[in-house]
């Protein structure tokens, strides 16, 4: 019971903390924390882990799970994601990289979410498993499993945000959000849920404008492109004219669908130097399902 009051008690203790800056790393940087010892997480699927992975890289079972960032409340929920990450070797007081292929959300959501339970020097490798192999490193066949380890993971509720408190927000003009998904999902044309549109006042910017090529991803479903090379990061002075229209010193909400497209747009954010990011994890799953929840179609943010 006193573990449960103390999950609970965790969003007014940290109610004023922010997450620290994200750590965007190329393959030299990942080399250089491998070789400091860091822990390495293969989001990928076990199968194509287990074809290949970074040196001493683990997969972790039931990942899915934990990447959902279950909250304080649901307490069986948080055990066995401290099991799950103990039991993979996860050490969360370690340097932590993750990784996925090039430009995948969910590595960025990994990232979330090692911070999320108390991670304090986490990183991600965006170019992934493709960058690595283009840098000319070696890659890693079967299993390479960590000595199990046991954590306390410490819910940080100050970077999320639930559906009640987006409710309450989305009048504020301190607060901006910030919609990740197509163009067609927000104007209300491609009906993901309950409901088609939009959280009133969201400026939707799609998380793939964050990549050197936005239609990568459709163009390598195509067979128009041949590798993910345009999945690659814009550089830096090109996402800050991406994100020129938002405060960077005010409270930033993104969400997507389900949350692993807001992570990667998340993440970047943090690395340009937002100081307020949430990530709204339940997204347009949870807004469009509650009848209370207000909706706006069209191209326009609404507010």
């Amino acid at each position: 019971m006193s573990r449960l009051l103390a999950l609970l008690a965790l969003p007014f203790l940290l109610i004023t903390a922010h997450p620290a800056a994200a750590d965007i790393l190329d393959a030299s940087g990942v080399e250089q924390a491998i070789a400091r010892g860091a822990i390495v997480w293969d989001v990928r699927e076990p199968a194509a882990y287990r074809q290949g992975h970074l040196p001493g890289a683990v997969t972790v079972d039931g990942a899915a799970d934990i990447l959902r960032l279950p909250t304080p409340r649901e307490f069986d929920a948080l055990v066995r994601a401290e099991k799950t990450l103990s039991a993979a070797g996860i050490d969360l007081g370690k340097e932590v990289v993750v990784y996925a292929h090039r430009g995948s959300p969910v590595a960025y959501a990994a990232l979330a979410a090692v911070r999320y339970f108390g991670g304090t020097h986490a990183s991600v490798f965006h170019d992934g498993v493709e960058g690595w192999v283009e840098a000319g490193k070696p890659l890693v066949a079967g299993e390479t499993p960590r000595t199990p380890v046991s954590i306390r993971i410490r819910p940080n509720t100050a970077m999320t945000v639930t559906t009640d408190e987006l409710i309450a927000r989305v009048k504020n003009p301190d607060v901006q959000i910030l919609d990740v998904r197509t163009p067609a999902e927000y104007v209300g044309l491609d009906v993901r849920g309950p409901r088609g549109g939009h959280v009133p006042g969201a400026v939707n910017i799609p998380y793939e404008q964050n990549w050197v090529d936005p239609d990568a991803a459709q163009k390598l479903a195509r067979r128009q492109i041949a590798d993910t090379s345009g999945m690659a990061l814009k550089p830096t002075a090109e996402l800050r004219k991406l994100y020129e229209t938002l405060d960077p010193t005010k409270e930033t909400i993104v969400y997507c669908q389900s949350g692993n497209r807001a992570s990667e747009t998340f993440g970047i954010l943090q690395e340009l130097g937002f100081t307020k990011v949430r990530l709204y994890k339940l997204s347009w799953s949870a807004w469009s399902a509650r009848p209370d929840a207000p909706v706006v179609t069209g191209s326009a943010p609404g507010r």
